[in-house]
């Protein structure tokens, strides 16, 4: 089973399995990786996703060679004949949590990047390797690397494709945190569980806020932000959670 797929009350764990292969995305995972996210957007009893990696060495080395040098026909007609849809546009407005166990190279570091939170492991890696083979990143890593650190650093890992490591990728704010390894399920699923004591439908707006407003002037931003605001001021949640905050005790969220 190429993708380990794992329910936890309101936690969905996606466990890219394929360790023998550091966990690389062939046309399979992809595939059921596509569904899980799907799955993980129209499920309404789902908040909060953690994608990991199985085995100890990779979150990810990215695409398949074999895929790729298989079928480059197919690759070179479409630009991108296996697009990874967790990396494009799809409103996924829930909060997605990386968890990097081990390398995370090319594709794989683009699938971290798709994500809001980056929690790694002392011993992970993170890497942009394809100028090494002729390419530049396909699945959205020269958008979303410069928007999350400084350009210089970004333009150094596209043009020499040397990796960082966990260290490093914490210095220059790409990762939230870095953990010894044996804890960082744990960190994963206590970050999961904070997030799930807020609005869901707050914590959706701030994500699609953010998102969306990356796109928009400032002005247009301050439009979009005050809109969701006025929204979310009439829904139940809201209503529930200043009333908590008045009585002094924990709110009971429930979505609406």
């Amino acid at each position: 089973m190429s993708l380990i797929v794992d329910r936890r009350g309101s936690i969905f764990i996606l466990t890219l399995n394929r360790p023998n292969a550091l966990n690389a995305i062939d046309a399979d995972l992809l595939k059921k990786l596509n569904k899980a996210m799907h799955d993980f957007k129209d499920d309404d009893g789902l908040q909060v996703a953690i994608i990991t990696g199985s085995g100890k060495r990779a979150f990810s080395t990215g695409a398949d060679i074999g895929m790729i040098a298989n079928d480059i026909e197919g690759f070179s007609a479409s630009g991108n004949k296996f697009p990874l849809h967790i990396l494009n546009e799809q409103g996924v407005y829930k909060p997605l949590i990386a968890a990097v166990n081990g390398a995370a190279l090319g594709g794989g570091f683009e699938l971290a990047l798709a994500c809001d939170l980056r929690i790694a492991a002392e011993r992970a890696f993170f890497g942009l390797p394809e100028t090494s083979l002729g390419l530049i990143p396909g699945w959205g890593g020269t958008q979303r690397l410069p928007r999350l650190i400084p350009q210089c650093k970004a333009a150094e890992l596209f043009f020499t494709g040397r990796p960082i490591n966990a260290q490093e990728a914490w210095r220059i704010g790409l990762v939230n945190k870095v953990v010894p390894p044996d804890k960082l399920m744990d960190e994963a699923l206590q970050t999961a569980e904070e997030i799930l004591k807020q609005a869901p439908l707050a914590i959706r707006a701030a994500k699609r806020a953010m998102s969306e407003g990356a796109e928009l002037t400032l002005k247009k931003g301050l439009q979009l932000e005050q809109a969701l605001f006025k929204e979310l001021i009439g829904t139940r949640d809201f209503s529930e959670g200043l009333s908590a905050r008045q009585e002094n005790r924990r709110p009971k969220f429930e979505g609406r």
